[in-house]
């Protein structure tokens, strides 16, 4: 048994709130196998933990504290990548970062060449990172997110293919009858430079390979290209030293493979770019200067300057700066590039703005409330980018394939030499076979297939407002069996009004009816909306506004305490106030009156939600509250159906209430009088007939959204809806989850055509290369075609609508 390798690491804890925490963290980590010891410090929110090295990872640490219910917060680090040519290359820089210490994530996106890493900060630097990656052979630097990938120098392409076309030359005359051939030397004077000069990249990512241990695509260029090159070589020098016939030598296909190869990377770069060229447009929103009050003036600044809380002035048809609120002017806004909305929307004093949103007519000053990376538009950039980074299982499978693939195509090519040899080919027949094996395979169009076609069709959503912050929705939404909708702020408006109001003798009157007047409904509106002032929900909401209406205050109570699923209670001028379900006043003992539950039979005949009131104990009223359904939710549901799906609804509502709308709306199954608290359980019972796809947007939605196999939050809801969804419909319309359901399928059958082409390539074309039936040169550009037509392919999501 080998002998322990000790470490140390300082790990930041997050979340720990007392010395029982520390505790527990201590514990989980002491119980880890091999792990010598570990010491917390609260006041410093830092674990010091000693391991085995050989036996345990800092990834397990980091799980270990994870599991226990804290956190292990990590910095990101952007990095643009050199000299990656292949996912052979991805996946030796993502072994090289992970077995570096202090990583806790990485994810490379082939399409944009680029790696994100979360690092751990006290461990780990990115000049370490850089280092690491320059180490496996390859070139980084920290990318700024507004910065555009690098271009590429043409010269060395316009090099290789002025050297190549001499050489060439004679082989396209040859079906004209023209016979023309360069002496050996100007071949040997022009192949050179190109060998080894504009191909010396395939040298040096072929060396770093082996230096691995593993191969990629330019050990495969590198191995075939030297062969041609040194067996014409070779019988150059035979040539002069015995004279006679000039011998044909094979100077063009090294070079031509070359030179191809060279052309089908710069197409594939420049396909590569377009696959990613939503999330450029998205950058291309964000103005890069605003102009700021400060005091009596208006300074112009960088927009990476401005801080929440400043002044910021809007002129006509410019874009918004920051995400914030007007407090001055009014003006129409387009929100289509960056929402989705196709009508501009009136934005006036105290509306919220997005950055990036076109402004209208009038001028506007806005306060700043989100700035720079925690602006909407940042985040969807950031997030669309993280998730084109992370892999489905078809992705993962393919890449073991890949891992395998270049040493498989190495022994076929030495199986195809030696079998040539025993066959009683000559040396030289012998030797292009296997060139052309090795020049035929191409791994990188099997990496392309799955990244390519993903990073197209996030651009495409985002663009159309639908945000995929996990990228294996794409993969699991295509499968979905049944849609769960939340009912309020998802098919609804979100936005309920106080329709009526019943006193205890079932007395009923519309809140216009109360102004102005000594109703004693009108103080139990007031003594209601005062209590209503602590709660965030939509009918508590409702409440609150009808008496703002009056002229009625509404100062928070005095005290507070929401009931979840039933209703509150509160305390208000001396008096207790009860607001709830009926469900509520059966658990405190207090008798609903005939009359007000006939009533509120009615009202949910209606489709209204019924609320009673109880003051010092007893029942003093009933309220009636309507949410109008959203004009797009019956034609998402006609859609889903058409599109072979389950629909059903999820409500706390009762049965009658949410029947109502259901029968509006065309869904047939209904879930009512469901807790906040098993709304995944409902979920998880659904998920036994299929993949299941819940839409909310409330913070009691949650946990359902994160139980579902693709959780999606309507835009405009919580901020804890939208991290626990996969995908974010940045407009409140549940029309897009049909849009997102399309395009999964869509991506999907992309993916398909993408792999069927890259397998067709190296399957049909290895054993015509080992049969003599292609030459180097056929070969080589039939690699470098291969990956251009896999991103070209993908490109066409472009199309989707």
């Amino acid at each position: 048994m080998n002998a322990p390798v000790y470490a140390s690491v300082p790990l930041p804890v997050q979340g720990m709130t007392c010395a029982s925490c520390a505790g527990r963290v201590e514990r989980v980590l002491s119980r880890l196998e091999g792990v010598a010891s570990a010491e917390v410090n609260l006041a410093a929110e830092r674990a010091e933990v000693r391991y085995d090295a050989q036996r345990v990872t800092e990834r397990d640490l980091i799980a270990a504290i994870e599991g226990a219910g804290y956190s292990v917060p990590a910095s990101g680090l952007r990095l643009q990548l050199e000299g990656m040519t292949c996912t052979s290359c991805a996946r030796r820089i993502d072994t090289a970062l992970r077995g570096q210490r202090g990583i806790a994530g990485v994810r490379i996106d082939v399409t944009q060449e680029t790696a994100h890493v979360d690092f751990l900060p006290g461990v780990t630097t990115p000049g370490d990172i850089v280092a690491t990656i320059e180490d496996a052979g390859y070139g980084a630097t920290v990318a700024e997110r507004s910065a555009a990938p690098p271009e590429a120098s043409t010269w060395p392409l316009i090099a290789a293919i002025t050297l190549t076309l001499p050489l060439v030359a004679p082989m396209v005359l040859w079906p004209f009858g023209v016979t023309w051939m360069l002496p050996g030397w100007a071949q040997l004077a022009l192949a050179t430079p190109v060998q080894f000069v504009l191909g010396a990249r395939f040298y040096r990512a072929a060396f770093a390979a082996l230096k691995a241990r593993t191969g990629n695509m330019d050990l495969l260029v590198a191995l075939g290209t030297s062969a041609a090159f040194g067996l014409s070589l070779v019988m150059l020098i035979q040539h002069w030293r015995t004279g006679g016939e000039a011998p044909h030598l094979y100077f063009e296909a090294s070079a031509a493979v070359i030179t191809l190869i060279m052309v089908g990377k710069a197409l594939e770069k420049r396909a590569k770019q377009s696959t990613t060229a939503a999330v450029q447009s998205l950058l291309a929103l964000r103005p890069q200067r605003a102009r700021v009050v400060v005091g009596d003036d208006i300074v112009d600044r960088a927009v990476d300057e401005l801080r929440t809380g400043d002044v910021v002035v809007v002129r006509p048809g410019e874009r918004f700066p920051v995400d914030g609120r007007v407090v001055e002017g009014e003006s129409e806004v387009d929100n289509a590039l960056v929402t989705g909305e196709s009508m501009p929307v009136a934005r006036g004093p105290g509306d919220e703005v997005v950055g990036g949103a076109v402004n209208g007519a009038g001028q506007l000053r806005v306060v700043a409330e989100r700035v720079g990376e925690d602006a909407l538009l940042s985040r969807i950039i950031a997030t669309v980018e993280g998730a084109q980074g992370t892999k489905g299982d078809i992705e993962r499978l393919v890449d073991r394939v890949a891992a395998v693939f270049v040493p498989a195509v190495v022994a076929i090519a030495l199986v195809t030499l030696a079998a040539s040899l025993l066959w009683g080919l000559s040396t030289e027949a012998s030797i292009i076979r296997a060139v052309a094996v090795l020049v035929i395979a191409c791994p990188c169009a099997l990496g392309l297939a799955t990244p390519a076609a993903r990073a197209v069709a996030m651009g495409v959503a985002a663009r159309r407002g639908l945000v995929i912050r996990d990228g294996d929705v794409l993969e699991r939404a295509r499968h979905l069996h049944t849609v769960v909708f939340d009912k309020t702020g998802t098919l609804t408006e979100g936005k309920p009004r106080v329709e009526a109001l019943a006193d205890a003798r079932g007395a009923t009157t519309k809140p216009r009816a109360l102004e102005d007047t000594d109703d004693p409904l009108r103080e139990v509106l007031r003594l209601t909306a005062r209590a209503q002032a602590g709660s965030e929900h939509p009918l508590g909401q409702a409440v609150v506004r009808a008496a703002a209406a009056m002229g009625l205050g509404t100062a928070p109570p005095d005290h507070f305490e929401a009931l979840a699923g039933r209703g509150l209670r509160a305390s208000v001028e001396g008096r207790e106030v009860l607001v709830g379900a009926s469900r509520l006043f059966t658990e405190t003992g207090i008798p609903i009156p005939d009359v007000l539950v006939e009533r509120a039979e009615a009202w949910a005949a209606d489709g209204k939600t019924t609320m009673f009131v109880a003051l010092d104990g007893d029942i003093a009223a009933a309220l009636a509250v309507a949410d109008t359904p959203r004009r797009s939710s019956k034609k998402a549901v006609a859609r889903l159906k058409e599109m072979g799906l389950r629909v059903v609804m999820l409500t706390g509502d009762r049965e009658v209430t949410a029947r109502a709308l259901a029968t509006e709306l065309g869904i047939d199954e209904v879930r009512a009088e469901v807790l906040p608290v098993d709304k995944a359980n409902v979920v998880a019972e659904l998920s036994k007939d299929g993949p299941v796809a819940m839409v909310g947007d409330g913070i009691n939605d949650a946990p359902a959204l994160t139980r579902a196999e693709v959780g999606i939050a309507m835009g405009g809801g919580t901020d804890v809806a939208m991290d626990s969804a996969g995908a974010i419909l940045m407009r409140p319309d549940p029309g897009r989850v049909a849009d997102l359901i399309a395009l999964s399928r869509a991506t999907q059958r992309k993916i398909q055509q993408n792999l069927f082409w890259a397998f067709i390539y190296n399957v049909l074309g290895l054993p015509l290369a080992a049969f003599g039936l292609l030459s180097p040169v056929v070969a080589g550009a039939a690699m470098a075609l291969s990956s251009v037509s896999v991103v070209s392919n993908a490109l066409l999501l472009r199309r989707f609508e």
